[in-house]
């Protein structure tokens, strides 16, 4: 990387790129506004023989520096939600928009409603309803069935303290007590 004659005001000569040279080398004007920024912090803490005012002109320098900066990035975040507001605008236009999409919609809805009808006529027939009916029966034995059990396998738990009773076949079959409880009574005053 060459350097270009011209000077900044403190005798540092500005970065020039030369054909073949990485354009990674050149620093970024966040780079430069960090710099500046840490050089004041330094100049700042020495205080030796330094005068206020050429402090105070380059702190107000990096500020505008940092604050062009600022503006210049939130400008172009800015546009840059403007782009995709657009595009996703657009991306949803072209789905609504599509012939054959909007078709096959059609077509899955008008199949929706036909799979619904069927499954109510399904539901409705003679033969639905009597294996709905032997359901709910075949259930609310099952749930009689299961307090009875609960209530001899409590029963014979305090009896033996044991988690296992033996079958007619000689084998053992384990068991799980639980507990439950119900809702309280409301006191009657």
């Amino acid at each position: 990387m060459a350097k270009n004659d011209s000077k900044l005001d403190e005798g540092k000569e500005l970065p020039v790129l030369e054909t073949g040279d990485d354009p990674t080398a050149l620093q970024s004007g966040e780079d430069l506004a960090l710099a500046a920024l840490a050089e004041s912090d330094q100049t700042a803490e020495t205080g030796a023989g330094i005068d206020e005012v050429g402090e105070s002109d380059k702190m107000a320098e990096t500020l505008m520096t940092l604050q062009s900066l600022v503006e210049r990035h939130a400008l172009q975040l800015e546009e840059i939600k403007n782009q995709l507001r657009a595009h996703r605008t657009s991306l949803r236009d072209v789905f609504e928009n599509d012939p054959s999409l909007s078709e096959a919609k059609a077509e899955m809805e008008a199949y929706s409603l036909k799979v619904k009808d069927r499954k109510s006529q399904v539901q409705s027939s003679p033969e639905s309803m009597a294996l709905k009916a032997k359901i709910g029966d075949l259930s609310e034995q099952q749930k009689e069935l299961e307090e009875t059990l609960s209530n001899h396998l409590v029963n014979y738990y305090s009896m033996t303290n044991s988690y296992s009773f033996d079958t007619s076949d000689g084998d053992q079959w384990e068991f799980v007590v639980k507990a439950r409880i119900k809702p309280r009574r409301k006191s009657r005053n």
